[in-house]
């Protein structure tokens, strides 16, 4: 019998604009645009993933209430909230803070990986790390 197969595809992370995400994803980030469908009254299908991402991406997804707009750039409460995997971190850091990304702290090494805290245009707090072994999982963060 076989087993089945499952894969996270997207994951949502609540913007204040399409456009303004879509620019700091690609621009700050490198990251692809993938899609970006126009969905009817003002809602669009927006999704952008880093280069050689293979399934996982982001849904830009534009809050339409207060509820939501109060849960912009503080999805997780003040944690870490996305973890971006590198095959080379200096060399992604080095670009990412010619570009203007924020970090919050210097980059340290956890007997996991190689790690650095950043922060997207809204805050949300990001984990920039190369695992030292690529068959380990990651060690949460707190």
């Amino acid at each position: 019998m076989s087993r089945p197969l499952q894969q996270l595809a997207h994951v949502a992370l609540m913007v204040r604009e399409y456009d303004e995400a879509i620019a700091w994803y690609t621009g700050m980030l490198g990251f692809r645009l993938l899609q970006d469908i126009d969905l009817g009254g003002g809602k669009r299908w927006v999704l952008v993933a880093p280069p050689g991402a293979e399934v996982a991406c982001l849904l830009l997804a534009r809050a339409i209430n207060a509820r939501q707009q109060s849960r912009i750039g503080d999805q997780t409460g003040g944690r870490v909230f996305l973890f971006l995997h590198t095959d080379d971190f200096w060399r992604d850091y080095r670009a990412m803070l010619a570009r203007g990304v924020r970090f919050s702290q210097a980059p340290r090494e956890e007997p996991y990986a190689t790690v650095v805290v950043f922060e997207d245009l809204y805050g949300n707090r990001w984990d920039l790390l190369q695992p030292r072994d690529a068959a380990a999982p990651t060690a949460p963060r707190t």
